[in-house]
């Protein structure tokens, strides 16, 4: 408490200083105008922070003397996004062969191919995009409530990230309250916290006079500093911050363009690069790639490429996701940085799903920051295409800077009498032979579920956490059991006994030369081996998502695995739809489909899953399709996934109108096509199409699965007027018994949506001890309060188990 009662004058002061400092920070970050020195924004910063300490009253919650807030005890609290932050795909520069030329399409075909899908699906010739460079550093969320930083969130795994709103607040860029006016009641805006190379540098410099330990690279310099422990370290370094998206929007209105948004962004009060604009169809896509590259140096920041995205939000609604990606947006990335290294070793690696992949041993070599010894060769046509050998001098990169890839030999510099690599007959792990297939660029191992390289991967992954959740099922276990042969499938975990248990710990502490001493005195602890057997016993009550998220199909993550089971409702329509019914469902793509298809076309993986029902599996998650089906199956869909030039969604519902199964619009034919409307073209290139007796039997299978799910979807209809259908509901604060996820779990069950934030349109609240924000937020919107004993009360009226 002050001495003496504050002046209006002080009260005056302090305000005009406040907004001094604030119009300084704009200028800096947001405007690159600075129109004070950095001097002279110390000395207010001082000023005003003397002024505070004399009179705590004045101290406003969004003072900029309050960037620096309390140390995090022990760890960051997890914070779920209440819209995930999805990564992008990723484009680069092709080799362009000999006879090629210069031609942009076929340097950058994905990017061409990019813009293509779009324009083929939204109709629309050169479409226009939003560009922006693809910064270097740490993705962030930042949620803002009436105008006020209330919460900062790091990327982490698109679901969940870490709390890190004390740490945000001292990065001057970020403003912890909106400028002007018209901001959303809740906004979230995105963006990428990065250090500026000359901040990276003077920390550097001022480390080494210090003999501190020096960051590696910005990027690294950002993502460490944002997780330090205590803000006042993070206050130390000088981080930025660009934003480059929004989130969730409650209460308010943004522009139809992201471009625009960025410039209401930016009117708000956030930096927004200065590199932002938009480009028109793929030749402005490249132009921009090009100009960009053409800066990359001279740049104050690191940027590893550009990115594009489809520019009007109504046209990036129509094109969707695929799997955990935007169709309307990808990152082109830069070409990376490159080291000469040579090579030591060829060796073979045998992946999960029995790939073999030529692996590059490397002398170590400084890439980006990071010392690499190994590098992929991707396969046996890139090994004989590049002609790498034993001995060789190589350039590396690191792709995407993430994976180390050799690029290029320098065959002036080899030795003399190196020999061609081939590739060995047999897998180095299992000694089957190496089998590649028709049009597949990739060896694959044909030892199968025999080969240990594949069984120890996929059993430590089967009895994962996140996916049957075997507890204490660790990797040296799994290694003790593949080793000594007691399980070669899952489903052999489900046949172990007890003594089997002791008897593979006995031989691995005889192999391992760890055999306790009250073993050898006769003493034979068995508590561990039951727990283990508990554990197993206990996954067979699982959730169909869990158990198709464990089985490790290629491209399977819990996300999908959520969408099938909900979607299809029981295994045996997962395991038994093609392809192209599969890519019905929502974020399931081609690529994604094909691979769910292709994993239960094989007859080894079916007997493993029938092996598992038989051992006693049960799913407490499965029931009949989902009514939201029905609008997604018909020949109007089927003729859309098959990607006949010049037929688009209008004619195809054009013709499905006329002919609802494909017997009859066969019997039909192009003529009658061309009479109920087709367009010529389109009737001529579908005719075509059906005449290929493969492609014409695809069509024919997956309408024939389209209509098994058909004639059961009336059924679920029936059954599915759940008591919480089209209720949204809220979860805050601690719950007695239950933890968020269960809660969330039961919710969801009821038919109920969980969101993240209240709004006017939540149904209730389910609050629990030391609730929020989110508490005070229903209370003033008048949203119904829960507690844990209603929610409780509700569940055992219908039969939910709590």
């Amino acid at each position: 408490m002050s001495a003496s009662p504050v002046s209006a004058a002080s009260k005056t002061h302090a305000a005009d200083l406040r907004e001094r400092i604030e119009q300084a920070n704009y200028r800096y970050h947001v405007l690159d105008d600075p129109e004070i020195t950095d001097a002279e924004y110390d000395r207010l910063m001082r000023e005003l922070e003397a002024l505070e300490a004399a009179h705590p009253e004045l101290a406003a919650s969004d003072s900029p003397t309050r960037k620096v807030g309390a140390r995090a005890s022990g760890g960051f609290a997890e914070v779920r996004h209440a819209m995930p932050m999805l990564s992008l795909s990723n484009a680069f520069e092709q080799q362009v062969d000999e006879g090629q030329g210069e031609d942009d399409r076929v340097r950058f075909h994905e990017v061409a191919e990019f813009e293509r899908r779009i324009e083929q699906t939204l109709d629309r010739a050169t479409p226009v995009f939003s560009v922006e460079p693809k910064l270097d550093g740490l993705a962030i969320s930042l949620r803002y409530e009436h105008g006020q930083f209330v919460q900062g969130a790091t990327r982490g795994d698109g679901e969940t990230g870490e709390d890190v709103t004390a740490n945000l607040r001292t990065v001057r860029a970020i403003p912890l309250k909106l400028r002007g006016a018209g901001w959303p009641d809740v906004l979230e805006v995105r963006g990428e916290v990065i250090m500026l190379r000359k901040d990276f540098e003077a920390f550097n410099t001022y480390a080494r006079a210090h003999d501190e330990k020096t960051l590696a690279n910005p990027r690294n310099g950002a993502a460490g500093s944002l997780r330090q422990l205590d803000p006042a370290i993070t206050a130390k370094r000088r981080l930025s911050f660009f934003a480059y998206a929004v989130g969730v929007v409650e209460g308010g209105a943004l522009p139809p363009t992201h471009s625009a948004t960025l410039q209401q962004l930016r009117a708000w009060g956030f930096p927004v690069s200065p590199e932002v604009g938009t480009a028109r169809g793929f030749a402005g896509l490249i132009a921009y790639f090009k100009r960009i590259g053409s800066k990359r140096d001279s740049l104050p920041y690191d940027i590893d490429g550009v990115v594009y995205k489809l520019d009007d939000y109504e046209g990036q609604r129509a094109m969707g996701f695929v799997a955990r990606a935007p169709r309307w947006a990808i990152a082109h990335k830069f070409p990376a940085q490159e080291q000469t290294t040579t090579v030591e070793a060829i060796e073979i690696q045998i992946g999960r799903t029995g790939a073999a992949t030529p692996v590059a041993r490397l002398a170590p070599v400084q890439v980006a920051g990071v010392t690499v010894t190994n590098a992929t060769l991707h396969n046996a046509d890139q090994v004989a295409r590049l002609d790498v050998r034993v001995g060789d001098t190589v350039i590396v990169r690191r792709a995407g800077d993430v994976i180390p890839e050799v690029v290029r030999v320098m065959p002036e510099q080899r030795p003399p009498h190196t020999q061609p690599w081939t590739m060995p007959a047999h897998c180095p792990v299992c000694g089957s032979a190496l089998l590649r297939e028709e049009g597949e660029a990739a060896y694959r191992c044909s030892g199968g579920l025999i080969c240990a390289a594949q069984r120890k991967e996929a059993l430590i992954h089967f009895a994962s956490r996140r996916a049957m959740d075997i507890d204490g099922l660790g990797e040296r276990y799994v290694d003790a059991l593949v080793d000594f042969g007691y399980v070669h499938t899952p489903a052999d975990l489900y046949k172990l006994t007890l003594d089997d248990f002791l008897e593979m710990k006995r031989r691995a502490d005889e192999r391992d030369g760890t055999t306790p001493e009250t073993v050898k005195a006769g003493k034979i602890a068995t508590k561990w081996a039951e727990n283990l057997l508990e554990g197993i016993a206990a996954s067979k009550n699982t959730t169909l998502a869990r158990f198709l998220f464990g089985l490790g199909i290629m491209h399977i993550g819990e996300s999908t695995a959520k969408t099938l089971a909900a979607w299809l409702g029981r295994l045996e329509f997962v395991r038994s739809m093609p392809a192209p019914v599969l890519r019905v469902l929502p974020d399931v793509g081609g690529e994604v489909a094909a691979s769910i298809a292709g994993f239960f076309a094989q007859p080894g993986n079916q007997q493993v899953v029938d092996a598992l029902l038989a051992a006693g599996m049960h799913f407490g998650d499965e029931g009949e399709p989902s009514p939201k089906l029905r609008e997604r199956l018909g020949l109007a869909v089927l003729l859309d996934m098959a990607g006949v030039n010049k037929l688009g969604p209008k004619s195809t519902l054009l013709l499905a109108a006329q002919y609802p199964t494909l017997q009859r619009l066969l019997a039909a034919g192009q003529a009658q096509w061309i009479t109920a409307g087709l367009p010529q073209a389109a009737a001529i290139n579908l005719d075509a199409y059906l005449a290929d007796a493969s492609q014409l039997s695809e069509l024919r299978v997956a309408e024939a699965a389209m209509q098994r799910l058909l004639d059961v979807i009336p059924q679920a209809a029936q059954a599915a007027n759940l008591p919480l259908e089209g209720q949204t509901a809220v979860l805050t604060g601690t719950l007695p018994t239950m933890s968020r996820d269960q809660a969330k779990e039961k919710l969801e069950a009821l038919g109920a949506k969980v969101a993240g934030s209240v709004s006017k349109k939540t149904s209730f609240v389910v609050a629990g001890a030391e609730a929020g924000s989110k508490l005070d937020k229903a209370n003033e919107l008048g949203v119904p309060v829960w507690d844990e004993a209603q929610l409780l009360a509700l569940l055992a009226e219908h039969g939910v188990a709590p």
